[in-house]
């Protein structure tokens, strides 16, 4: 059984580009892989391997005091969901499109609290990620941007957030990297009651029961488990498509086997259409 370890941490690493080489040897010496980035604003990760090699790798991460307090989320994998390591440097853990300071993001709220906030009628609840993602799960009445891109999602926020700016605004993604910078977009533009669910789905999956959860549907996870159930284990019924990269379910992958027309594999979302 694989470990399969999530985790991002905003921090100043003006030295990434020596923290490179070191990261991806000791990935390599325990058997661990998937993809860091490494960036000057911190790290974004998501790697898997044996129980050993994954724990030795985040304690080779933290032993940097500007990643000492990092923390990460855990699930587990029949099968390795990654084929290689990586080490990328980049400009940024993920791009927004806009400058932000990801160091003052909008109030952490805890898996065992978020019920509570999201069933007020009064709190906005938006899915920050993109649309393929939430086509496949969401929470109960949350908005979804339908976004193709990150970058899109402030234009949105600027189109579609009411003018009162004291309104309860709870937003949400994979892991909670990308609210960090979400919500501390919504507190640069003046909005005051800004929340975000900590952890994000996979740690809300892993804390709250699914007698009890808000969830539905399946988590989309990037790598070869394609998402994931409550329980964290591989939504089976979902796999990549090959030409557009969004999850399919087990129909359109039958169909897509079965396709006779001659236009290649696609799934119904981008399938070319007949004129």
């Amino acid at each position: 059984m694989n470990t399969v370890a999530t985790f991002y941490h905003f921090a100043s690493l003006p030295d990434c580009a020596k923290l490179q080489p070191s990261i991806k040897a000791e990935m390599l010496r325990h058997n661990v892989t998937g993809t860091i980035l490494v960036t000057p604003e911190g790290v974004n990760a998501t790697i898997a391997g044996p129980r050993e090699g994954v724990d030795a790798v985040l304690a080779f991460l933290r032993a940097d005091a500007r990643l000492a307090a990092m923390t990460h989320k855990e699930s587990t994998a029949k099968t390795n969901p990654f084929q290689r390591t990586k080490v990328k440097l980049k400009r940024e853990t993920i791009p927004l499109g806009v400058t932000v300071d990801p160091t003052n993001p909008g109030t952490y709220v805890k898996p065992s609290e978020w019920n509570q906030l999201i069933a007020n009628p009064e709190t906005i609840v938006i899915d920050t990620r993109n649309d393929y993602e939430v086509e496949i799960g969401q929470f109960h009445n949350a908005k979804n941007p339908a976004t193709r891109t990150f970058k899109q999602l402030p234009q949105w926020l600027e189109e579609n957030l009411p003018a009162d700016k004291k309104v309860p605004v709870a937003m949400y993604c994979t892991g909670g990297i990308r609210c960090e910078k979400s919500t501390a977009y919504l507190k640069a533009q003046g909005y005051e009651n800004v929340y975000h669910l900590e952890g994000g789905i996979l740690k809300y999956l892993e804390e709250v029961p699914q007698s009890e959860s808000l969830w539905q549907g399946a988590c989309y996870v990037f790598d070869d488990r394609v998402a994931v159930n409550h329980d964290l284990s591989p939504a089976t019924q979902y796999q990549v498509c090959p030409s557009c990269n969004k999850p399919v379910n087990a129909a359109d992958v039958r169909r897509m086997a079965a396709n006779a027309e001659g236009v290649g594999r696609h799934c119904p979302a981008c399938t070319p259409k007949s004129h």
